[in-house]
């Protein structure tokens, strides 16, 4: 069954931590989410394995947009 990370807000996308296929632990630091001015640490709500990043470095997102699906 698949797990998927989606943005708690709008923002751009600047930095990702992790790449498919990569284990990751529950809590863990996926990727950063600037939004307002303000670097926001988006975190792995469950273990799980990258199954497939749905976004890159620099992109655009809307609220409750997919952005990492684990497996």
């Amino acid at each position: 069954m698949s797990k998927e990370i989606v943005a708690p807000m709008p923002g751009l996308i600047s930095k990702i931590f992790v790449t498919a296929g990569e284990s990751v632990a529950q809590n863990k630091e996926v990727l950063i989410l600037e939004a307002m001015k303000m670097e926001n640490v988006i975190v792995a709500n469950d273990s799980g394995k990258v199954k497939e990043i749905k976004v890159k470095q620099g992109d655009a997102v809307a609220v409750n947009q997919v952005l990492i699906v684990l497996e």
